[in-house]
């Protein structure tokens, strides 16, 4: 047993101290008019008597243990390895096209992420949009209120005309400077577009997957009502992620929740903590103020 307050222990002298003179000390006498007579001494009960006048000091010696802190190592809990992802979100004005009923292709990429997050807490979150250019509009945090909130901002219609074409090999490479900023955890890069990209021709696809692949950085490709280029399978095959096409909403919150099953969270054992460890002093303290009561009762020296 391991204590908050060892040295509260030292307080332990005081109830031996007091029980060694309830048992020694006679107090004062008083003769009774049988005292001269024939009686038994009595010296079993005397004995018990003297037994239960040591609960007192017994129960102070449990609050000095109560008061000390008791505590003990908790068995290792599994914790959760942390996923990291940034969801690199194409916000070219072709984005803006219907998708489904009436969503746009923007609205229900979206939707679909803050789903995503919802049903993979305790993850870390980043947001990118990219047209020619990159913004991050958030890092990489456990805090996803900004990505929630940002749905209203980002239509492709409300950007200025730099976001207006795509530049996927851009887009990724600076996530991955992001992504290596972090120190702990999986990395994940999940790919939202509906173009191609000129960036990703002349071997630079094989390039950037390989440069994400040894950042240990898993890419999944999602394509919004058009065709997967070979580009970008190279990508997602280099750094073991996968290509996915989505024909309407329902198609691609299913994608990712099939992204969700492929990148499964992982678990690994704590280091044991430290718990509070009261029960069997607790108990004890009880069963002796149960049996101090009972003794006051009766069984316990008169007070003259």
């Amino acid at each position: 047993m391991i204590f908050t307050r060892p040295w509260l222990l030292l307080l332990l002298a005081v109830p031996v101290v007091l029980g060694y003179l309830s048992w020694v000390l006679k107090g004062h006498p008083l003769l009774l008019p049988f005292d001269h007579g024939k009686q038994k001494k009595g010296r079993f009960l005397r004995i018990c008597i003297n037994i239960l006048n040591l609960l007192p000091a017994l129960l102070l010696a449990v609050a000095i243990v109560f008061w000390a802190g008791p505590r003990q190592l908790a068995p290792p809990k599994e914790e959760r390895v942390l996923t990291n992802t940034i969801f690199c979100l194409d916000v070219s004005g072709s984005m803006g096209s219907v998708f489904g009923s009436q969503e746009s292709r923007y609205d229900s990429a979206m939707k679909a992420i803050n789903e995503f997050i919802e049903y993979r807490q305790g993850d870390a979150f980043g947001l990118t949009i990219f047209g020619n250019e990159v913004l991050h509009w958030t890092p990489v945090t456990k805090d996803t209120a900004a990505i929630a909130l940002a749905t209203p901002f980002l239509q492709p219609g409300k950007l200025p005309y730099w976001f207006g074409g795509t530049s996927i090999g851009k887009a990724l490479l600076a996530c991955r400077d992001k992504m290596i900023q972090t120190e702990e955890g999986d990395r994940m890069i999940i790919l939202v577009t509906d173009g191609m990209s000129s960036d990703l021709y002349g071997g630079r696809d094989y390039d950037i997957g390989q440069q994400l692949k040894d950042d240990k950085i898993v890419v999944y490709v999602i394509v919004v009502g058009d065709q997967i280029r070979n580009e970008m399978d190279t990508i997602a095959s280099i750094t073991h992620g996968d290509t996915f096409q989505a024909g309407d909403p329902l198609a691609l919150k299913a994608i990712f929740r099939h992204i969700d099953a492929m990148q499964k969270s992982r678990f690994k054992k704590g280091a044991p903590s430290l718990m509070d460890d009261f029960g069997l002093i607790a108990l004890t303290g009880l069963a002796l103020l149960g049996a101090q009561v009972l003794a006051l009762f009766g069984l316990r020296y008169t007070p003259w």
